[in-house]
């Protein structure tokens, strides 16, 4: 890191876990913000019943907000001099155990693609929608896998508490679905389920080496879970059909993966020099 980019780090060059909390609350408040402005800027192009309705509703309601929080911490990472760090190999290797993670990722897409009424959605909206897994898969992994992970791995602490807290941050990002009239009943068990992907995705991305596979099969997640199900956060364990029961078998298998490889991950990470 070059003197400039010190100057400008500053505060979250001295890291702390707390800091990668305050990380994620301003990512949630910066995201809420910007959907708000864009919800009243085009509220005539959005479905409040089903966001996902229409590809206006999609674009105006998830992309655009989630594009635009997207771009803003890619120009953060940049400002701080972290993008290389991030975005270049992982500073600690993966067990061979850990590809149990990425396959279990695979195969509920898998599942969730074959489980989808593609007849019920046009191409438009069905390009919409991967487009809204694009702008996920960067924004929340950056956060997430990428700036957390950083934060937490410079303040010196174990791989494991950086997977356990990393995860448990991942989650908490999802509780904003209760200020969309989503029930605490299945929004708890949205937090059980994306503390357990959360796990799985940071195996991936340490058993491969890079943020890319975390940020791809993020990307690839999140539209066939949408299109399987047919909305935004509806259980996948209530679809029927083989394929859904493959996509809800894995999903059930990626929680327990995630909560077993709390007692398995080991290992602690150099503070990385960001030259």
């Amino acid at each position: 890191m070059t003197s400039e980019q010190r100057a400008r780090s500053g505060f979250w060059e001295r890291s702390t876990a707390w800091k990668a909390v305050l990380l994620i609350i301003g990512c949630l408040v910066f995201y809420l913000a910007v959907g708000w402005v864009v919800g009243r800027v085009f509220d005539g192009e959005i479905d409040d019943g089903n966001p996902i309705g229409t590809a206006s509703s999609t674009f105006f309601a998830l992309v655009l907000p989630v594009a635009i929080g997207g771009a803003v911490l890619l120009l953060v990472t940049a400002r701080l001099g972290w993008l290389r760090t991030i975005f270049g190999p992982q500073p600690v290797g993966g067990s061979r155990w850990m590809w149990v993670a990425p396959v279990l990722v695979v195969v509920a897409i898998v599942g969730h693609l074959g489980a989808t009424s593609w007849s019920s959605w046009s191409s438009v909206e069905v390009l919409m929608v991967g487009l809204l897994g694009i702008c996920i898969g960067v924004a929340e992994e950056l956060a997430t896998r990428g700036l957390a992970v950083k934060i937490l791995r410079d303040a010196g602490h174990s791989e494991r508490y950086v997977m356990v807290v990393s995860s448990l941050l991942f989650a908490l990002m999802h509780t904003i679905n209760l200020l969309s009239g989503m029930t605490l009943g299945t929004v708890a068990a949205t937090l059980v389920y994306t503390f357990g992907f959360g796990a799985c995705i940071y195996l991936a991305m340490r058993v491969t080496g890079t943020i890319w596979t975390a940020i791809v099969l993020h990307a690839l997640t999140d539209p066939s879970t949408f299109l399987a199900t047919g909305g935004i956060d509806e259980a996948v364990t209530d679809q029927t059909g083989g394929m859904s029961l493959l996509a809800a078998a894995a999903t059930i298998l990626l929680i327990l993966v995630g909560v077993v490889a709390i007692f398995l991950v080991h290992g602690k990470a150099q503070a990385s020099g960001d030259v």
